[in-house]
């Protein structure tokens, strides 16, 4: 059962204790009702401002019991008031130390450099796949929102090499950076790239002649939003089922037909199998559509000879089981 909230008890009491005084004088010393609302309000609050009126024995008895009971209250208030900033401010700190310490336990994440609307989709995509997120946000006025959507989180500039390090970009696999301003998101990668030269740094960028500058500080893909969905609008229009075939793909809802990348372990029993002797067709019922060679070569729509390498990244379109039986065979160690 719930308890009665701490605000409500407390304006409860308060009136209470008005009510009772007032109508004591009333009662008791026969005076205006004014009058017995100031008489217990000055006793009350003891500012010391003495009898407004002559009182009698029974008025004096009354008094003192009053007096105590508006001790009692005030004691109360008091002290529930120190409680709950305390229980506050505890909570506050064990809170704090929990995200650290899951933090710190991280290992192959990734770290989302600013929690707009861009950054918030961003992490909501990445936690839904199952993979560790940590957001650095500067506007400490987000932190309900990061509170509400539970995701592991550090407050203050993303520039700031100590908190990049807290975030634990040593051991981070990529970095998502989308700041307010270009020249923020290419401090970002140059500062992040020293910290963790293997880093695979996405950057936002808002103007064209960003971009040149992003690849040049080392991002290892640049997106314009803007570019972007106009684009997907364009092509929404000349080829609507192209784009619906890659939303269901890209899609969590609407159909278990997704499309993957994986990369090919040394420890993989595919390594050197040509993709007609691997079974991947028949068995997993998945469709290899490309493979990446370590050099960058792209294989689109790979022959039933060709072979699996390492360090090859393959891409493929199947079921979300299927999927995730293919990932265990190529990379067995994942």
């Amino acid at each position: 059962m719930d308890r009665t909230p701490r605000p409500l008890i407390v304006g409860t009491l308060t009136v209470a204790i008005l009510v009772i005084g007032t109508g004591g004088y009333a009662l008791l010393e026969n005076w205006p009702l004014f009058d017995s609302f100031y008489m217990t309000v000055i006793t009350l609050t003891t500012v010391g401002y003495g009898e407004i009126r002559e009182i009698g024995a029974a008025g004096r008895v009354f008094t003192i019991v009053l007096i105590f009971l508006g001790v009692g209250v005030y004691l109360y208030v008091v002290g529930n008031l120190i409680q709950f900033l305390v229980e506050g401010r505890i909570r506050e700190i064990l809170g704090r130390r929990k995200l650290d310490h899951q933090i710190k336990r991280l290992k192959d994440h990734y770290i989302v450099c600013g929690y707009g609307r861009i950054g918030r989709v961003l992490s909501r995509y990445l936690i839904g796949r199952y993979l560790d997120v940590v957001v650095i946000e500067k506007d400490p006025q987000r932190l309900p929102v990061l509170n509400e959507d539970g995701v592991l989180y550090l407050i203050g500039e993303a520039t700031d090499e100590n908190l990049l390090i807290k975030a634990g970009i040593q051991q981070a696999k990529g970095l998502l950076t989308v700041l307010a301003t270009d020249a923020d998101n290419v401090f970002l990668v140059l500062i992040a790239l020293n910290l963790n030269p293997e880093l695979f740094i996405v950057a936002r960028a808002i103007t064209d002649e960003s971009k040149r500058t992003l690849y040049a500080a080392g991002a290892g893909k640049v997106i314009s939003p803007y570019d972007l969905g106009a684009r997907r609008m364009a092509h929404a229009v000349l080829r609507p089922t192209v784009i619906h075939y890659l939303e269901m793909a890209f899609s969590d809802e609407e159909t278990d037909i997704h499309i993957e990348e994986f990369p090919v372990h040394e420890h993989s029993r595919l390594l050197g199998v040509s993709l007609q002797d691997s079974g991947i067709r028949q068995e997993l019922n998945v469709m290899i559509i490309s493979i990446r060679r370590a050099d960058g070569t792209m294989l689109f729509n790979p022959t039933a000879t060709n072979r699996f390498r390492t360090e090859d990244t393959v891409i493929a379109v199947g079921s979300s089981k299927s999927l995730l039986e293919l990932s265990k065979i190529l990379n067995p160690v994942r």
